[in-house]
């Protein structure tokens, strides 16, 4: 795996060896990317689940002002340690070695521009994550959250949480489905609360 474009282009990232994490292929990656382009200049990008880190890594030497990694592996977050400082990124990241529903709840301090995550598979996660972003302080209408989930998940359940799908990008097995806050989100939530 490496970093395809910006100040670390071309860099090798580590991944931890064994089935726990699933990287990102660089051509996914790639395309998620010149999506994104306008979007990262300056940014705030949550990585979640961040595995070996190298969605976030990406971000930042494509510009993004900032990045937060959340990893709850011992073998991936030592991965994301040493990406960072292989390609010289340290000190725009925040790594923290946490649950990611933890995290969720009050680790991540500055408002999100872009929020990415590749839940493991088939685990409910992506649900549960869109549950606790309705009421987490980092997420505002102008966040775009990725989530990478299997072409067969629908995401159906969205604006019961006040989210709304904007776009989903189709691959071979998996997609990005890229959300943001409901603009009725109000009247989403009181709709919930009946």
């Amino acid at each position: 795996m490496r970093v395809i474009a910006g100040t670390a282009r071309r860099l090798l990232l580590k991944t931890p060896e064994g089935l726990e994490t699933r990287p990102t292929s660089d051509k996914i990656k790639e395309t998620l990317f010149n999506m994104l382009m306008p979007y990262l200049p300056g940014a705030v990008f949550v990585d979640l689940f961040a595995g070996s880190g190298g969605i976030g890594i990406e971000a930042l030497s494509r510009g993004a002002e900032k990045a937060y990694f959340v990893e709850n592996s011992n073998k991936a977050f030592e991965c994301i340690v040493q990406n960072l400082e292989h390609t010289h990124l340290r000190d725009k990241a925040v790594a923290l070695k946490q649950d990611v529903f933890s995290a969720i709840r009050g680790s991540i301090r500055d408002v999100a521009d872009i929020v990415f995550l590749d839940p493991p598979y088939n685990q409910g996660y992506e649900k549960r994550v869109l549950e606790l972003f309705r009421e987490a302080p980092f997420i505002n209408e102008d966040t775009l959250i990725i989530v990478e989930v299997p072409l067969k998940n629908d995401m159906e359940y969205a604006p019961d949480f006040g989210f709304e799908i904007i776009k989903q990008k189709k691959y071979k097995t998996n997609k990005h489905v890229f959300i943001k806050k409901s603009t009725d989100n109000e009247e989403a939530s009181q709709n919930n609360m009946k």
